[in-house]
């Protein structure tokens, strides 16, 4: 069974539905023992990082996505679930986050581009990745989201996209992997990648 962490975000049914639709059974839940005895835990993710964080440290569900991480349980972020994994947010002036990347998440400027960043674009996937394995180099994915995730270490970026600077949509490390865009809004080619994760040991 898969958890999907309720931190009060609007998207979170959108995500239950992809899952359902590829056959995987999943719970939408903020209890505590429930995600430290799930196979696999998502974080999607909607809204302002410093919202998102204070409601995660008021329910205690920092300490519970560290110690899964931790464990090895295979952990999959979603939009700003791609974020609030880093150290910090530049959003809300500066948001100390979860520090499970090293790394920070940094708002778009320059002329030229709308913010926020909305609508199909190409991932760039760097090397191999179990969880985009047989994804066609051409598929495009759905973003929304006014900030980007930039690890410090280049080794945690998977994949990049092109949106005024060349940024970071997937980012991982170990047993942690998350994207920029929504899996959930992204076709057949998001399905592909929630089913790759949901069959994923942890490992690379």
């Amino acid at each position: 069974m898969i958890a999907i962490i309720d931190y009060e975000a609007g998207n979170l049914t959108s995500v239950a539905r992809a899952l359902q639709h590829i056959g995987v059974a999943c719970e939408i839940t903020g209890n505590h023992d429930v995600i430290r005895e799930s196979a696999r835990v998502i974080f999607p993710g909607v809204g302002a990082a410093g919202e998102a964080m204070e409601v995660i440290r008021r329910e205690g569900l920092d300490g519970v996505i560290r110690e899964v991480v931790a464990a090895g349980t295979p952990f999959l972020g979603i939009c700003l679930g791609a974020q609030i994994i880093l150290d910090g947010s530049e959003e809300d002036g500066c948001t100390p986050c979860l520090g499970i990347i090293p790394g920070t998440a940094r708002r778009f400027v320059g002329s030229g581009i709308k913010i926020p960043h909305m609508g199909w674009n190409d991932v760039s996937v760097t090397g191999d990745h179990p969880v985009f394995a047989g994804v066609d180099a051409r598929a495009q994915f759905y973003f929304v989201h006014s900030y980007y995730p930039v690890p410090e270490k280049e080794e945690d970026v998977i994949a990049t996209t092109g949106y005024g600077v060349a940024f970071a949509s997937v980012i991982g490390h170990g047993n942690v992997i998350a994207t920029q865009f929504h899996l959930e809004k992204s076709g057949r080619h998001g399905l592909r990648v929630l089913h790759n994760f949901c069959s994923w040991d942890g490992r690379v």
